[in-house]
């Protein structure tokens, strides 16, 4: 194959699975941490109303379908990739934070949040998910 459309196929699979992954998470969180009594989490308009209900702890999965959804579309792109596994890697990162930051300025999170969740979640998991790959590789 081409290395070129092997390497375009890599970041499309990576944010396919790293999207499917983030929303795994997202779909499974209220099982594991319920939201707060009253808040509706159905609609973004329901979110944006009682997001003032919300504690830290109802921030943990959104931070972590983040964190691992972006790990994992790395993951994926780094190993499928022919060449440049880490730049396309990082894309990844990027194109991912480009939907935190979209997500951010939709929903008002606490200040708190918004810097973990930009700073922590995107390029960091990024670059370890290339690491991760190209260490499997070798």
């Amino acid at each position: 194959m081409n290395p070129i459309l092997r390497n375009v196929l890599a970041v499309i699979a990576g944010i396919a699975i790293g999207a499917s992954v983030n929303m795994g998470i997202i779909t499974i969180s209220g099982s594991i941490i319920p939201p707060p009594d009253g808040a509706d989490v159905a609609t973004m308009e329901g979110l944006k109303a009682t997001i003032h209900l919300f504690e830290p702890k109802h921030f943990l999965m959104p931070f972590l379908a983040h964190a691992l959804g972006t790990l994992a579309g790395a993951l994926i792109t780094a190993l499928i990739a022919v060449s440049h596994k880490l730049r396309l890697a990082l894309a990844i990162g990027v194109i991912f934070s480009a939907g935190g930051i979209q997500m951010v300025m939709a929903l008002p999170s606490p200040l708190w949040f918004r810097i973990t969740d930009i700073i922590g979640a995107y390029i960091p998991m990024a670059y370890f998910g290339a690491k991760l790959a190209m260490k499997k590789r070798s």
